[in-house]
């Protein structure tokens, strides 16, 4: 355990540390753990805490009405008010339903070089302060991995993942984000675009897919070329062809000019 030593007024301590699951959590399911205080020097009465997953997503402005960056994206909760004696340890278990847009950090255990923590801040007896990032790991539901092996198996090779801060038009969102997955053709050149952007908009029923040629670096949505709007259901994994279904997908992209991304179904 690595605690951070938070002093308030008169140099009185407290003591913290937020741990929290090893193993990647998943969209849509729990992230566990546990916050750890202690007051080893004398009696302190903890007023409050609050726990806040945030991201690395590039920040035009600050938001949240919290003071900070504005890159929270979720408020997990854990008890909050409470007294230490001297001496004393107190355990408090973290138990979060992840949203099902949750932004992934890996898949099948590759580092997408998406940042994602947890912030734990306390006030106390004159303290107010934040703990150092924790990591949070979140990985692949079944869904994105059938997705991506399918594209994977027509050459194209997820390279990398990045976020915006946004939403995708026309959709209902509870993430104030947008994730892009890179993904780069690595078979001889051909008549098809060489790099393709993905997005996953997941819900409990399965996921709404957008598809386009690549411009991961464009941070506005509407900015970004032309998409394809597919959809796919998490009961769908292993019954469906999804081999079948990205080959159409890949032959579509491109054909889209000067029209809104989200005005475009799967037929």
């Amino acid at each position: 355990m690595v605690f951070k030593r938070l002093l308030g007024m008169g140099g009185i301590p407290l003591e913290i540390d937020t741990v929290v699951q090893s193993e990647p959590a998943l969209p849509g399911g729990i992230l566990s753990g546990e916050l750890i205080l202690r007051a080893p020097d004398r009696r302190i009465e903890v007023k409050s805490i609050w726990l806040r997953l945030v991201t690395d997503a590039p920040v035009a402005h600050k938001g949240d009405g919290d003071g900070h960056s504005g890159d929270t994206f979720d408020y997990p909760t854990v008890s909050g008010h409470f007294t230490l004696e001297k001496g004393e340890e107190k355990r408090l278990p973290i138990r979060h339903r992840l949203k099902w847009e949750t932004p992934l950090t890996e898949v099948k255990g590759q580092k997408l070089g998406v940042h994602l923590g947890i912030h734990t801040e306390v006030e106390a007896e004159g303290v107010k302060d934040q703990t150092d990032d924790d990591p949070v790991h979140i990985g692949a539901l079944p869904l994105h991995e059938a997705v991506l092996d399918a594209f994977a198996a027509e050459g194209y090779a997820l390279r990398t993942s990045r976020l915006h801060t946004g939403s995708i038009p026309r959709t209902e969102y509870h993430v104030y984000r947008t994730q892009g997955f890179l993904l780069v053709d690595e078979r001889s050149p051909g008549d098809r675009p060489k790099e393709l952007e993905l997005h996953f908009h997941m819900n409990a029923v399965g996921a709404e897919i957008f598809l386009r040629e690549a411009a991961l670096r464009e941070q506005s949505w509407q900015h970004k070329p032309p998409a394809r709007r597919f959809t796919a259901a998490h009961h769908e994994v292993g019954r469906v062809d999804f081999g079948e279904a990205v080959r159409r997908w890949i032959g579509e992209v491109g054909q889209v000019e000067g029209s809104h991304p989200s005005d475009h179904r799967d037929a």
